[in-house]
This record gives C-alpha cells, structure tokens and sequence, in this order.
C-alpha cells in the first residue's frame, strides 16, 4: 500500500472535497483523485460518493479512518525522532497545552529554552483536546487533568488557582458588586455551552448557567480578551491576571478552584535528551508561573463602590 495513496484519502477524508484535500496537501486536483482510485482499486472498495456538497465517506472509509490517522501519527513521530540524534538537544519536539497555557505562559518559557538550545525546534498545539503521548500526537503535553496511563512519565506542578476577574474600568463604570450574586449581574463572561469548566464553576457554588452570560464564547482566548477589554467579569488563571496591573480579583476567599497541572511524556522519549530537556524546562516554567499565585495585598479589591445593576 503506498503511503502517499493513504495521505489523499486521510485528507478528502478530513476536508471533504478533492479540493480541499489538494489544498492542504499543496498537489493538483488531479493527481487527488488519481490516488484515491488507486486506493481503492488497491483495497477492493469504494471510498467516497459524490454529493453536492462534495466527496461523502462510506462506511469503508469511515471504519479506515482510524487507521490512517494512526498512520499519519507514526509518521509525523517518525520525522520528529529523525530530526536530530537522540543525545542532542537539536530536532522537533511537538509540545501540547491548553489555549491559554499554550498562548499566554508557554512562549516565555519557550524563548528561554530556544535562546539555551538554538538547535531545538518546537511545534506547539493550542488545544483544550488532551491530544494523545501515547499515539504519539505530542512529545511533551501539559495537562490539567492527572494522567493515568501507566506508559506515560508526569510530573506534577501543582494546582494553578482560578477565580473572578475583571478590569478596573469595567468595575469604575458600572462600580464593584458587593457579592457573588450581585457579580452574577454585573455581566459575567463564560461559556457558550455547557463545558467541564463551567461545571466546576458550578460545583464551585457560582449560582450561573450558559443563560447568564451576556458574553459568550467556547473559546479560553476570547474569554480572556473580553475581560482585558472590559466587557465583564469573567474566569481567569490568577497568575496570569497578577501581569496585569489592570486586572482585578474578586471574592477571592469565596470564590476559587484549582486546575491539576502536570507535564507529561512518553516513558520511551524519557531519555532522548531532547524531549528530557523541554519537559524539565516545562515544568521549571511553570513551577515559577504558579508562584506568582500567591497572594498578596493587591490581589483582590475592596468593596469601593455600590453595584450598580
């Protein structure tokens, strides 16, 4: 079975059309197609039916999906392995994190390690979506979710504390609400469905469901950028609201759960010096990062001003 024949029909599969599949493949329509037909002629199966809206799977190709990301996974591991021997801390490293992690605390740490280790590339993957060490989808992941397979090595970091947060103008305009209820109506930020965050929100004793929030996003970036911006009050890391002078906790005492952080590798990448050296630079990155949770006086305001909604 030749390779290139499984990558044109994992991307028709992924996109959808032959189109698209040439798109991200960066090959003409044409030779798409030709590989899908010597796919199936090689399998003995129908793969695809035309629709109007473009190619649609069959129930072949849907059972054989699996296998071919299983294969694209190795392969992708299998360029990465490649990419430098295994005592040098040079090559790939495919690194997976959480939206936020992955944006707004990784790259510090990231430039850090570049600027020691010029030779290391990093591939990084924003996604809330634990993708998997061990299919090999990532070389190191940080999780907020304690791992449980036993072929992985984690390292725990600690629990990062989340609470309420909102931007001082937002409170100066509408003034700062006097307890949780009254925040419930000051305009809270959240999630457009219902997600594992907004359920430990919940178990947290915030009385709110997707109903009460007058901004709304499944996205942790967009979330983030509306409290910055000032629309309302919303969820966030606290040691990432304590960079922002602008940022401002409330009901710390009433109000806060932890997110389990850990990092994680593949017991067989333990020892390629590579992946040693970003996962023990992960988790010296974010041992310092959950330091700057610890409180301190102007880490919560003062109740200055009556609520005004």
């Amino acid at each position: 079975m030749d390779w290139d024949h499984c990558r044109a029909f994992l991307a028709v599969l992924r996109e959808g059309s032959l189109s698209g599949a040439a798109r991200a493949l960066d090959l003409a329509q044409p030779t798409v197609r030709r590989r899908i037909e010597a796919l199936e002629a090689t399998l003995g199966v129908a793969l695809f039916t035309r629709t109007p809206a473009g190619l649609s799977p069959t129930e072949t190709a849907l059972a054989l999906g699996g296998h071919a990301e299983a294969m694209a996974l190795s392969a992708e591991a299998m360029v990465r392995a490649a990419s430098a021997e295994a005592g040098e801390v040079a090559g790939v490293v495919r690194v997976s994190a959480s939206e936020v992690v992955a944006v707004e605390v990784l790259p510090p740490i990231l430039a850090e390690l570049r600027a020691a280790h010029p030779r290391l590339r990093i591939a990084l993957s924003p996604n809330n979506r634990n993708e998997d060490v061990l299919r090999r989808e990532a070389d190191v992941a940080v999780r907020m979710v304690r791992p449980v397979q036993e072929a992985l090595v984690a390292k725990r970091i600690g629990a990062i504390p989340i609470g309420l947060h909102a931007h001082r103008d937002y409170l100066a305009r509408v003034g700062a609400p006097a307890t949780i209820n009254e925040a419930c109506r000051c305009g809270l930020i959240g999630p457009e469905h219902d997600n594992a965050v907004l359920k430990a929100v919940q178990a947290e004793g915030l009385p709110v469901g997707t109903d009460d929030f007058m901004f709304r996003s499944d996205s942790d970036l967009a979330q983030l950028a509306a409290i910055r911006a000032g629309v309302g009050i919303g969820i966030c890391q606290v040691p990432l609201a304590a960079r922002d002078p602008a940022l401002v906790r409330l009901f710390a005492a009433e109000f806060t759960y932890d997110l389990e952080t850990w990092v994680v590798t593949h017991e067989d990448l333990r020892d390629v010096a590579r992946i040693r050296t970003v996962f023990d630079a992960l988790v010296a990155g974010l041992g310092a990062y959950l330091a700057r949770a610890q409180p301190t006086a102007a880490a919560s305001i003062a109740v200055a001003a009556p609520f005004k909604g």
